[in-house]
């Protein structure tokens, strides 16, 4: 399929991992025919999910700040077994944070779901690139107007299909923002399970997406087009400036600084996600839940590689309004967005974050991550309330998911 997957929101899937086990997910009705097989199958194996449920309230010590509708909706996506688990952290204007789990986290040992487990961010992990990027922009080493050559000399050239792509003519803001008509790569067309244990390197990751057609030629406007690749690119620019590797300049320059001891880069080889954690599934062509857990997150790199907690994303959020992790300009530029086609209306793309205009009628800032076993949605308001959203599949409950974000975003106004 494309880049580009929409549900009934219209919503572009924020995928980091894009490819089905076998076939090409191209139409609705493949999508559906296998939800419905794999409600039969899961009926079949008498995985019951419904009523695994939880909500943690902490800075209270009280039940006061759970929200019965949140948890009803959280239970209702998890009901028909194709949606297995989820999990989701809301932190209100006032600190206070609440942690709801539905369903659970093991379909093999009906093990619920952790409060607040480990999981894959995937293309979330965008948001802790731009930022590192930006920072160096504040200090000086970057402009957001430079070309990707001036630091990437001779690495975003195109080949074949591709030959029309250039570093010399595109931008760091516009690797940045996804115009700069960088497609992606194709390792991941026969899907995840090929290439679940192969280690990638970045440049090879590149020169994949190289061979692609660019999403517009030289002397055309720009068009929006969602760039796995363009970030992979990016780290690249950010360990060339720092001289260090990205994992090491995202932990100091984000993690440390923001106190967010429950989300790391993995390294070379590790396949696995820390513990606590939920596991991650995906429907295999006979429309069955396959565990896919475990795999090499190289594929990712800086566009998706990251795993975290869902209440260390709402901190990395508050942390980054705050103004703790960019001075103001930067964090004002990370914010200016433009149209992006397939969002919904209302919705449009900054600089490694989406500005979310909610059916409140409220802005939030963001992103969402999808990779094969988890989908996930973070996103804070302008006046601090911070909500992060995790399904552990990532093609099953995708508007209800989308939904029940909306919903906690806009809940108490």
């Amino acid at each position: 399929m494309s880049q580009r997957e929409s549900n009934k929101w219209g919503v572009p899937v924020f995928r980091m991992l894009n490819r089905p086990t076998r076939e090409p997910r191209s139409t609705g009705a493949w999508r559906r025919g296998v939800i419905a097989a794999a409600m039969v199958s899961v009926a079949a194996a008498g995985v019951a999910v419904a009523g695994v449920a939880s909500a943690d309230v902490s800075k209270a010590g009280t039940g006061n700040g759970r929200d019965r509708t949140l948890q009803a909706a959280l239970d209702a996506a998890v009901e028909d077994g194709t949606l297995p688990g989820a999990l989701m952290s809301v932190r209100d204007r006032h600190g206070r944070v609440t942690n709801y789990t539905a369903g659970v986290g093991d379909i093999r040992t009906r093990a619920k779901v952790p409060t607040d487990g480990y999981v894959r961010i995937a293309s979330n992990t965008k948001m802790f690139t731009a930022v590192v990027i930006l920072q160096l922009v504040g200090e000086g080493a970057i402009a957001l107007t430079d070309p990707v050559e001036k630091f990437l000399p001779g690495v975003l050239r195109g080949t074949g299909d591709g030959a029309a792509i250039d570093g010399r003519r595109i931008t760091i803001g516009q690797l940045l923002q996804h115009t700069s008509g960088l497609g992606t790569y194709t390792f991941l067309d026969k899907g995840i399970l090929p290439i679940r244990n192969r280690f990638f390197e970045p440049r090879e990751l590149l020169d994949s997406a190289l061979t692609q057609p660019p999403t517009y030629t030289p002397g055309e406007d720009p068009v929006w087009e969602y760039s796995n690749a363009g970030y992979v690119a990016l780290g690249l620019v950010a360990q060339q400036v720092t001289g260090r590797p990205l994992a090491e300049v995202i932990t100091d320059r984000i993690l440390k600084p923001a106190g967010l001891r429950e989300t790391y880069y993995p390294g070379p080889g590790q396949r696995g996600i820390r513990s606590p954690h939920p596991q991650g599934y995906l429907f295999a062509q006979d429309g069955k839940l396959l565990d896919i857990t475990r795999f090499d997150p190289s594929i990712a790199g800086a566009a998706g590689q990251m795993i975290a907690t869902p209440t260390d994303m709402n901190k990395f959020l508050v942390a980054l309004q705050e103004g703790r992790l960019l001075k103001p300009r930067e964090l004002a530029n990370m914010r200016r967005t433009v149209s992006a086609p397939g969002l919904p209306e209302g919705w449009s793309y900054g600089l490694g974050t989406i500005k979310f205009e909610l059916s409140c009628g409220v802005t939030a800032y963001g992103h969402g991550g999808d990779a094969d076993g988890f989908q996930s949605r973070v996103g804070i308001t302008t006046d601090g309330r911070a909500v992060t959203l995790v399904g552990t599949n990532e093609d099953a409950k995708v508007d209800e998911l989308l939904a029940l974000f909306d919903k906690a975003l806009c809940a108490g106004r």
